[in-house]
């Protein structure tokens, strides 16, 4: 009998061993993320990079269940080398409004983290109650060091450990607004350097608890679709958006009958805008070229569909500055000026209230107000740099519709925060710094 015991004692560590090993092997195939990609009120996109070719699925349930009889899960997915061992997911069985927690199973195994896995969908609050209020981050230029490719000399990476602070504030969804990496020489011309320079980004060890419970979306800006200032002339072009497509999780890519990172969603009551400022962009010192930033396509369904938009706040997020006035770099008064006072002009002439533009690129971070004809304002806020080095000549830099005040010249995010009653929403920004301080902040009320 006492050897029977201990064969089976011994049988029992063996077997939890195993578990453990198995476990662990399961985990070291976990390249980068989780992520949380759109989320919406029936269904929420979940997203994952491996390190070598695994059979992936999620497996999610209801916030509080502790009896696993309501865990669900997606379909499986295999990844491949093709497209960098990244695979998404559809989280198809969910209902608005509710939190669920997920969690990553690779070859069949439960992966073990230690930050919170979870998504909430959109609440159906339209006809039944005011929407709710809610948070966004935003921020642009996150550059992390490599030193074998990057310039010799100081790092132009630094204090990752603004992710975190991201994350400590909780927002609800998080766009970011180009130049989300940095292809480096060896990168932009092949599928294989653009997925090394995505991969080791993505990898970065601070990002991961933000990645894994806030719904992200982006655009790209010229130093995550090619080379410096790269324009619709770059040959690579397809090739980078088809690499964006299985680093991020937007609803859609290009409008309709285009390809591009365009894009557009509703979040509660708000209408959100994603533009792509480079695919379709002219050469900017090219002056016999047709002078465009969005193309001729894609500025008519941009304006159409902003006409179109009854939402309280319209926000347009584009790599580049477009109301500063300022003319240097690569704003919108630099090299497009008819094209931006075209859009300035529909906003005045079709009355639409509420506009507000995110923008990047310029590594620091300044707030834009311009009032049109019409008596509406329009709004700019220019969120930059995340972890790239910043710039530190803005305050010499000419823009008649700067808020004093608002510029800062330091790595930083910003958190949009939507609050009040359908008819009288509210939006708050903040501009926060590394460590989660808050630099500057402005309120704006719902125009009637």
């Amino acid at each position: 009998m006492r050897s029977n015991r201990k064969f089976s004692l011994l049988l029992l560590v063996c077997l939890f061993s195993t578990l453990v090993l198995q476990a662990q092997t399961q985990r070291d195939l976990l390249q980068s993320g989780p992520m949380v990609g759109y989320t919406d009120m029936k269904e929420v996109l979940l997203w994952v990079q491996t390190s070598r070719s695994a059979r992936v699925q999620f497996e999610y349930w209801e916030k509080g269940d502790s009896t696993g009889e309501e865990h669900m899960r997606t379909e499986f997915v295999k990844t491949s080398k093709e497209h960098a061992y990244t695979a998404k997911f559809i989280a198809d069985e969910v209902e608005p409004g509710k939190v669920y927690q997920y969690q990553v199973r690779i070859n069949g195994t439960p992966v073990k983290l230690d930050y919170p896995t979870e998504f909430k969908t959109q609440d159906l609050w339209q006809w039944r109650t005011d929407p709710p209020a809610f948070d966004l981050a935003i921020g642009s230029c996150s550059y992390i060091n490599e030193p074998e490719y990057d310039r010799p000399g100081t790092p132009y990476g630094s204090e990752y450990e603004i992710f975190t602070s991201i994350h400590e504030k909780r927002p609800d969804l998080m766009i970011w607004l180009g130049d989300n990496i940095y292809y480096r020489e060896p990168d932009w011309s092949t599928r294989t350097g653009m997925h090394h320079r995505y991969t080791h980004t993505r990898s970065l060890p601070e990002m991961q608890p933000l990645l894994a419970s806030t719904s992200h979306y982006a655009i790209w800006d010229d130093h995550d679709y090619g080379p410096n200032d790269s324009d619709g002339t770059w040959i690579h072009k397809e090739m980078a958006w088809e690499v964006f497509k299985d680093f991020w999780g937007n609803p859609t890519y290009g409008i309709p009958g285009q390809k591009g990172c365009t894009t557009y969603f509703q979040y509660m009551d708000i209408d959100f805008f994603l533009l792509d400022n480079r695919y379709f962009r002219t050469p900017n010192y090219c002056e016999s070229c047709p002078r465009t930033m969005l193309g001729e396509e894609q500025l008519a369904w941009f304006k159409a569909a902003l006409a179109k938009s009854r939402s309280p706040f319209k926000i347009v997020a584009v790599g580049g500055q477009v109301v500063s006035s300022n003319e240097s770099h690569e704003t919108f008064s630099h090299f497009f000026p008819a094209e931006r006072d075209s859009i300035l002009a529909h906003i005045e002439r079709e009355d639409i209230k509420g506009v507000v533009f995110l923008t990047g690129d310029r590594h620091f971070t300044e707030f834009s107000v311009l009032e049109n004809g019409a008596g509406n304002k329009v709004y700019d806020l220019t969120c930059s740099s995340l972890t790239a080095g910043v710039y530190t000549g803005a305050a010499k830099e000419a823009n008649a519709y700067r808020q004093e005040g608002s510029l800062q010249a330091e790595h930083n995010f910003s958190i949009l925060h939507f609050s009040g009653p359908r008819t009288a929403r509210v939006l708050e920004l903040s501009v926060y710094d590394t460590n989660g301080e808050l630099l500057w902040q402005e309120k704006i009320e719902a125009p009637k």
